[in-house]
């Protein structure tokens, strides 16, 4: 288990959420890629993508199902100011984590994170577990409760 893993794992045990991570064989960098590797719905993929706040500087992390185009404009009335995406070098300096692996959980300190209310539809999401080919699943519930999320509507 990789230490990006490791973090995960340590934060989800900290948050009283018991979860097996998965390493695949197979890249789970994209929604698309997870989805296939797992053999599910892109929905079902709460991908995790980071923005920069443009006036200071701050990550914001926004969870989404997979298939979901994130209105930026939407996150900027959430949090207070307009955002722009992050870069590689951002995403890795603020998290952790690298692109294609970003967490919602295990970033020190946590960050700011908006949840997509729609995938409190679901039984259950996958997320990534640190790695481009780690993935955890479980329910919404357990990780807006590990990641401090804020639900939205996005």
């Amino acid at each position: 288990m990789t230490s990006s893993v490791q973090k995960v794992d340590a934060a989800l045990k900290a948050a009283g959420i018991t979860a097996s991570i998965r390493e695949l064989p197979v890249s789970t960098r994209t929604a698309l890629d997870a989805a296939s590797a797992l053999d599910c719905h892109v929905s079902q993929i709460a991908k995790s993508i980071i923005f920069e706040g443009c006036h200071s500087g701050r990550p914001i992390l926004v969870i989404a199902g997979g298939q979901r185009r994130i209105d930026e404009a939407k996150v900027a009335t959430y949090i207070g100011e307009p955002i722009k995406k992050a870069s590689a070098d951002f995403v890795r300096t603020k998290t952790g984590f690298v692109i294609g692996g970003v967490a919602p959980v295990g970033s020190a300190p946590p960050i700011v994170t908006i949840f997509d209310r729609e995938l409190l539809k679901l039984e259950y999401v996958w997320i990534a577990a640190g790695t481009p080919n780690s993935v955890c699943k479980l329910s919404p519930e357990e990780v807006c409760k590990a990641s401090g999320a804020i639900p939205a509507d996005l």
